[in-house]
């Protein structure tokens, strides 16, 4: 066997240069249909004992869908869970593999059950860290598709993902739980909101899975979501912009009655831009009667009007607001978020 060198950079190295020719040759064949030569060196590479020589050639399985290719991308992705810390630093190979099973439209619930289950501490300075985390995500929203699996069995499986130390995986199985969109799914994403415990990314995935499920009481939902506006300033703005994602009018008027209520600055500007990303015909009219009627916040309207409308209808009517308010400050602010050289013709 190839005698091999670890790598700091999460790469198991061979000693010899027939890895630097194949690492060569699969980069070159990226974005290029593959022949049948070109697949069959995809599926030498799969064999290989180096980490992110197998992750190069998993990228182009995914790439160019070959389906063929299958038991080759199912037996590399079971080797390197044998001493995993060794043969696959950082997860590079099993999670472009899982990916690529992914994509082939693996359905088979086992591959990504152990994926999920995987825990990979690696030596970092002053102590361990857990290097699966992605893999452990990718895997959880995988199974939403998997055959086999009843909807109870499913959520109680999503359970673990859910409260997994990762935050990242926490929020795939927000996410994942989403898009099995039932009423038990909903009651197990209100729970974990409404706990209030949580990173703000997450509490942000919970928000939007909860709001773009189908079989909800909306207007109840959208309360529940609109009640964290009060909240810690990142919560408050992940529920501001989870509840612009819905365009729903009663989210418009929760966030409106909210930005009446008055605030800081900074969460000023981020109930404005939410506002402003309803893309509701009620939204703009707010945010212009802020500018004509509130100079110290028209800069914060002005700026959120901006990020999601320039043209030359919309630039019309701001200024007209803006020469209602009869503010320098206003003024001022319309000419840095509304210079006439950004302005196009693009209809809204």
């Amino acid at each position: 066997m190839m005698k091999a060198a670890g790598s700091r950079a999460g790469v198991h190295i061979p000693v010899n240069r027939s890895f630097e020719r194949e690492l060569a040759m699969l980069e070159a064949m990226a974005g290029q249909p593959l022949d049948s030569e070109g697949i069959e060196r995809v599926r030498k590479a799969l064999t290989h004992e180096n980490n992110y020589l197998v992750a190069k050639a998993a990228r182009l399985v995914a790439d160019n869908a070959l389906l063929a290719l299958m038991p080759e991308v199912r037996a590399a992705y079971d080797r390197f869970f044998d001493r995993p810390v060794t043969t696959d630093p950082q997860c590079w190979a099993k999670n472009a593999l899982v990916k690529a099973l992914v994509t082939l439209e693996c359905r088979d619930a086992a591959v990504y059950m152990r994926g999920l289950r995987h825990t990979q501490e690696e030596p970092v300075w002053g102590g361990n860290s857990d290097t699966a985390g992605t893999l452990r995500g990718i895997c959880t929203h995988a199974l939403v598709l998997c055959d086999g699996l009843g909807e109870n069995q499913l959520l109680d499986i999503l359970l673990t993902p859910l409260l997994d130390h990762d935050k990242t995986v926490r929020m795939e199985a927000a996410r994942a739980i989403g898009q099995v969109g039932s009423e038990t799914a909903a009651l197990l994403l209100k729970l974990r909101v409404m706990l209030r415990k949580d990173d703000s990314e997450v509490m942000g995935a919970c928000f939007s899975s909860l709001l773009g499920m189908e079989r909800i009481d909306r207007k109840a939902t959208i309360a529940l979501v609109a009640d964290f506006l009060d909240d810690g300033e990142e919560a408050a703005a992940e529920a501001a912009f989870s509840l612009a994602e819905t365009h729903d009018h009663a989210a418009l008027d929760a966030l409106i009655a909210r930005r009446r209520i008055g605030t800081d600055a900074w969460f000023g500007s981020v109930l404005d831009n939410a506002i402003a990303l309803t893309r509701l015909p009620e939204s703009m009219e707010f945010l212009l009667q802020v500018i004509a009627e509130d100079p110290r916040q028209a800069a914060s309207a002005l700026e959120a009007i901006s990020r999601v409308y320039q043209s030359p209808d919309v630039r019309l009517r701001v200024l007209r607001a803006v020469e209602k308010a009869e503010s320098e400050r206003a003024q001022q602010a319309f000419q840095k978020f509304f210079p006439e050289d950004r302005i196009h013709s693009t209809p809204e």
